[in-house]
């Protein structure tokens, strides 16, 4: 029986030095590796953890793409660059060997009648850090039964709101599913359970590291910080979109899934604590989301999960190149899903120009960095 030409090419390709090795196997990681073969590079994949990305931070996180909403604690840069890498989610998704839920009904911005202070202060930062012609087609604002129109499930509790108009989520899990699908499918080498060396790095034409914190060793700066996320299932409410609760002390987002499943969350602590959801935290959470419909009371957690997202003294993702053969992609912080899409466009198309030679040195680098749509995004390793 002859082998399949699928067969013979993999045989063949493993006896090949790969274009491109990306180290880590999280969301960055996987687009990367994804953009790449389908451009037609042979990629190798490296990571600690298993195909379903179990244990990860993009496992745990909600996966809300809501630049508008971000805006609270992000800089212009970083909603510039979330609405950019929403419209991008719509074109890839479709892409993928299997359907991933995507939603774009837009984000409902809450608060209680004392609360009001904190819509002011929301829309401040708003003003500050959201383009003009997002403001003004992005957000509408909600009275009386409009709020119970936008959102049936809330009833009268909500005198005001706001709709952030388009804005979107998705289910992260059945992502990394599907982008492991379908590097299989393009015939990427992976390499899962696999713990990469600084002092043994792979072999390949070009090495890009995606690793957040398990990069830490070449990131002085690089730091965590502790989010804390409770998964429940509550049926019976029927959230048509994300919420989000303004509050001085008890912030938080909660994430409709599919099958009454719902992601809430929003602590951030200082520091790269890994250990279980704090009894405090857990007790604010679901108090919290309590505060915006009784019937989670009657919700069973599914889960109370922790991770540490990798973020940078400035808080900004960044592409940093060394000069040679290594790109490290780091940084992503809170907003890895609402980001990554356009990030890892970048390092696609910077990936492409290191390996045909189109940058071969810092003029070279400075030429492309200042051509780019987001400048800000590369550094040079000094």
């Amino acid at each position: 029986m002859h082998q399949s030409n699928s067969h013979l090419e993999t045989a063949f390709r493993a006896t090949l030095t790969p274009d491109v090795a990306v180290l880590g196997g999280g969301l960055s990681g996987r687009l990367i590796a994804w953009r790449l073969a389908r451009t037609g590079h042979y990629v190798a994949l490296y990571d600690q953890g298993e195909p379903s990305g179990y244990c990860g931070a993009a496992w745990v996180a909600a996966a809300m793409l809501a630049p508008l909403a971000e805006a609270i604690s992000a800089e212009r840069f970083l909603v510039e660059l979330g609405a950019v890498s929403l419209e991008r989610w719509a074109e890839w998704l479709p892409q993928l060997p299997q359907p991933v839920f995507f939603q774009r009904n837009g984000t409902l911005i809450v608060w209680h009648a004392p609360d009001r202070a904190e819509w002011l202060l929301f829309e401040r930062h708003v003003r500050v850090n959201v383009p003009i012609t997002m403001q003004r087609d992005g957000i509408v604002s909600l009275h009386g039964a409009q709020v119970t129109q936008a959102e049936p499930a809330l009833g009268t509790r909500f005198r005001e709101a706001r709709l952030l108009v388009g804005e979107g989520q998705l289910d992260n899990r059945q992502l990394l599913l599907a982008l492991a699908n379908a590097l299989d499918e393009l015939h990427v080498k992976t390499h899962w359970h696999t713990h990469v060396r600084e002092d043994n790095m792979p072999t390949a034409g070009l090495l890009i590291d995606c690793r957040g914190l398990g990069a830490k060793c070449a990131w002085s700066s690089l730091r965590g910080l502790r989010g804390e996320v409770a998964r429940v299932h509550a049926p019976g409410i029927g959230l048509r979109r994300p919420v989000r609760l303004l509050h001085p002390r008890y912030p938080l987002y909660i994430a409709p899934k599919q099958n009454d499943h719902y992601v809430i969350g929003a602590t951030e602590i200082e520091g790269e604590d890994m250990s279980p959801m704090s009894v405090r935290s857990a007790l604010e959470l679901l108090s919290a989301a309590y505060s915006i419909h009784p019937a989670f009371s009657e919700g069973r957690i599914l889960e109370l999960n922790t991770h540490c997202r990798p973020t940078l003294p400035d808080h900004r993702p960044i592409l940093l190149w060394d000069g040679a053969s290594m790109l490290r992609v780091n940084g992503l912080y809170r907003h890895g899903y609402m980001i990554a899409p356009e990030i890892v466009r970048e390092t696609v198309a910077i990936a492409g120009a290191l390996l045909n030679t189109q940058v071969k040195d810092l003029d070279d680098f400075n030429t492309w960095r200042t051509a780019s749509r987001w400048p800000m995004l590369y550094r040079m390793a000094s």
